[in-house]
């Protein structure tokens, strides 16, 4: 029996290194990364400013604790609210956190304005994480029934149906609309930008706080720092963690305007959240970002990727779709996926399929071109394979 409890299917793979867009197993054998430790490593594997970030960071000071003030995390929240055009920050250990943290102040907020039961919007497909409270908020009856009862106050509409929304305006209770810009775990799905304009628009008009959950599609990954500077619409509240620290846990829930202040001294907190060495990691990755804006790779990677992948793949009729935005793609085929990620392994390419039949690729930014060609040509040959071999 492991010492570990079984919460994951662990591929019986284990690897020992990596450099930017590589990894390198216990064997030696190389791997292209074409999912960045699910939309993690967006500066890649070992990147060496972040390396000699965290040595230097690590000889002077570790952690305080949030009694005291954290000159790095000062830094950082100025520097992220500079960036987005947000005011205030609280910084956690994860994505889930950061999005508990949302959902607490939303649900303050609903308070502040005499809601009886503050109550949050949520889409259809979305995933906002596994806690408690961000599992409720989570879709999926599968992933929420062994752990009922759920937290009540959320109210689950399709995804893109104005319709629906507009239907709740009488309802006194809501104080919040939450979305994943881009859904990663529902299949890779950008919302429309018309349909989050409405969103907005709605949201202003009903005093509504409108929450962006950019874990997976922030820090770069969608060609804008945070996608919703591409998409043009601006949230009241923005969620994030993932790529924010290159591999070293951190998470950040940004808010302005009447938003940034409903939280106040002993409404939320965190023992490890905010850390000298965790701000420190994350200024460094900001800036990397922008000195280089390498959000602007992201979009001719991803065309390298699917022309590589459309020369390359023998039928073209076994794909259903192709979607996303930037450096989140996602290829829905219309053929069985079991076994589809071990058949990428065995060719030295990683990616993960989700939503059931959707192949999701989440390269990191500093993926070469040649790399990019590989990972969509090794795609191609995956789905071919399955072509020949599926009945």
């Amino acid at each position: 029996m492991s010492a570990l409890m079984p919460t994951y299917k662990r591929l019986p793979l284990a690897f020992s290194r990596g450099a930017g867009a590589i990894l390198w197993d216990q064997r030696g054998q190389r791997y292209l990364d074409g999912l960045s430790g699910i939309a993690v490593t967006n500066l890649g594997h070992c990147h060496p400013a972040i390396t000699e970030t965290i040595a230097t960071q690590s000889s002077t000071l570790l952690h305080t604790s949030n009694l005291f003030r954290i000159p790095a995390q000062e830094r950082l929240a100025a520097e992220l609210t500079s960036a987005t055009g947000m005011d205030s920050s609280f910084f956690c250990n994860s994505g889930a956190e950061a999005n508990e943290a949302a959902i607490k102040l939303a649900r303050r907020y609903g308070h502040q304005r005499g809601a009886k039961i503050p109550s949050i919007i949520v889409l259809e497909s979305a995933f906002h994480g596994r806690t408690m409270g961000a599992l409720a908020a989570t879709a999926g009856h599968i992933m929420q029934a062994d752990f009922e009862p759920m937290l009540p106050g959320f109210i689950r509409v399709p995804r893109e149906d104005l319709s629906a929304l507009k239907a709740l305006t009488d309802n006194t209770d809501i104080c919040a609309i939450l979305v994943e810009p881009v859904q990663g775990e529902g299949g890779v799905r950008p919302l429309a930008e018309q349909y989050l304009r409405e969103l907005r628009n709605l949201c202003d008009q009903q005093q509504w706080l409108l929450m962006f959950d950019e874990v997976q599609s922030g820090n770069g990954r969608c060609g804008a720092l945070y996608a919703f500077q591409r998409l043009g619409v601006a949230p009241d509240v923005l969620t994030t963690a993932k790529g924010l620290g290159n591999g070293f846990p951190i998470g950040v829930c940004l808010a302005k305007g009447n938003a940034a202040e409903v939280l106040g001294a002993g409404h939320h907190g965190t023992t490890f959240g905010g850390s000298p060495l965790a701000c420190a990691v994350a200024s460094t990755v900001i800036n990397i970002l922008s000195s280089e804006t390498l959000w602007s790779q992201a979009d001719p990677i991803r065309q390298a990727i699917l022309t590589a992948f459309e020369a390359e793949l023998e039928d073209a009729s076994v794909v259903t779709d192709i979607r996303g935005l930037g450096l989140m793609i996602g290829i829905e085929t219309a053929l069985p996926t079991d076994g589809l990620v071990q058949r990428a392994l065995d060719r030295g390419i990683i990616v993960n399929v989700t939503a059931g039949n959707t192949i999701r690729l989440l390269p990191p930014l500093v993926m070469s071109l040649d790399e990019a060609g590989e990972l969509g040509a090794g795609v191609a040959q995956v789905l071919n394979q399955t072509t020949r071999d599926t009945p």
